[in-house]
């Protein structure tokens, strides 16, 4: 099921440019990431979430880009446009083999079902 998001022809094309750009390079950013390594972990400081994405890829032996973005009390409009353009609304967001795969319990659970493994062979 796709996800909802609003039509471009539904948004007047004074502002289309500027929702375009708007923080695009934190998300380039991410992309680049995404692309150049087999598991990406996205998170933010303070947050105790990434830090329980990292340490399960640790104790996996899984080899991990982290990437972190300010914490609760700065950086959030940045973070926003994260959250935008995944439709993922927490951090951690991490990514195997260019795919979103949700954030730590998702991470801990294909950890333990031995399906993080065959996604990365």
């Amino acid at each position: 099921m796709p996800r909802a998001i609003l039509n471009e022809d539904q948004i007047h094309p004074a502002i289309r440019e500027k929702i375009a750009n708007l923080h695009r390079d934190i998300v380039d950013e991410v992309k680049a990431a995404v692309a150049a390594n087999p598991v990406v972990v996205v998170g933010m400081g303070i947050n105790p979430m990434p830090k329980k994405a990292r340490a399960a890829l640790d104790a996996a032996v899984v080899p991990y880009k982290y990437l972190e973005y300010g914490n609760y009390l700065n950086t959030w409009r940045r973070r926003n446009a994260l959250k935008m353009w995944t439709g993922w609304p927490t951090f951690p967001m991490v990514f195997v083999k260019g795919s979103l795969v949700g954030g730590a319990a998702d991470l801990q659970a294909l950890i333990a079902s031995g399906e993080l493994k065959k996604l990365l062979a």
